[in-house]
């Protein structure tokens, strides 16, 4: 097992410390790159009610002491709320999975709930960094941005990680 250590947030809060570990298989590996969300989707549900019920409960005693205008402005608060709130939970199960088995590396990847699966034969696929950014490159396949939930020093060592088990 290979095992990254790397900051991702304030420079010397080791609170931060992300662990990265290559999960060994017969012949292969098998690795998730996931965005870092610290709470769950009920968790996220339960603050936004809690900020429409005291946003819409405010807007109700203002209406009931004549100032009913207040009331349209709480509703389209409650609504750019929810907006955000959505858009974060789209974002917020995005992963990279990476498997190399029989030759071969697949790579699946998630963003905004759509899934996309690549797969190259292990020994023809290169990395390559270039502005802090990684990509595999495939024979006849388009090239593929890995490593974008990682901060840069990591994303560097793991494409050097990654590209040594590819072609071992």
């Amino acid at each position: 097992m290979v095992t990254y250590d790397a900051f991702v947030g304030t420079p010397g809060l080791d609170i931060f410390e992300r662990e990265l570990a290559f999960r060994e298989e017969r012949g292969g590996f098998s690795l998730t790159l996931k965005r870092n969300c610290s709470t769950t989707p009920a968790a996220l549900a339960s603050v936004f009610a809690a900020l429409a019920i005291v946003v819409l409960a405010i807007a109700a005693g203002f209406a009931a002491v004549g100032a009913w205008l207040v009331l349209p402005f709480a509703g389209l608060e409650v609504a750019l709320f929810a907006a955000a709130f959505l858009l974060h939970a789209r974002r917020a199960t995005d992963y990279e999975r990476f498997e190399l088995r029989g030759g071969r590396l697949t790579v699946e990847v998630s963003e905004a709930q759509r899934r996309r699966s690549y797969t190259a034969d292990a020994r023809s696929a290169r990395i390559r960094v270039h502005d802090e950014r990684a990509w595999l490159c495939a024979a006849g396949e388009e090239e593929l941005e890995i490593g974008r939930h990682l901060d840069a020093q990591t994303r560097r060592r793991f494409a050097a990680e990654l590209a040594r088990r590819l072609h071992c």
